[in-house]
């Protein structure tokens, strides 16, 4: 429990556990889906606007898919 980390003076240690572990998955998860989208340095070069939606609604559904596998469990 997080009573028993944070007497025994390890949650510091968890919370940064999971911080790496997020920022890992998050940054996995918008590559793979921006590859599988077809969302490339090209797209962003050719239409910036397009790009920037488009990126913005790959990361807002990873950060859900991350709070949800990850930090609400």
């Amino acid at each position: 429990s997080y009573a028993t980390l944070f007497t025994g003076g390890k949650l510091n240690g968890y919370l940064a556990d999971i911080d790496r572990q997020a920022e890992a998955m998050f940054l996995r998860l918008v590559k793979q889906m921006a590859e599988a989208e077809g969302v490339t340095e090209q797209l962003k070069a050719d239409n910036q606007m397009e790009w920037v939606g488009r990126m913005n609604n790959i990361q807002n559904r990873a950060m859900e898919i991350v709070n949800s596998e990850l930090i609400y469990t």
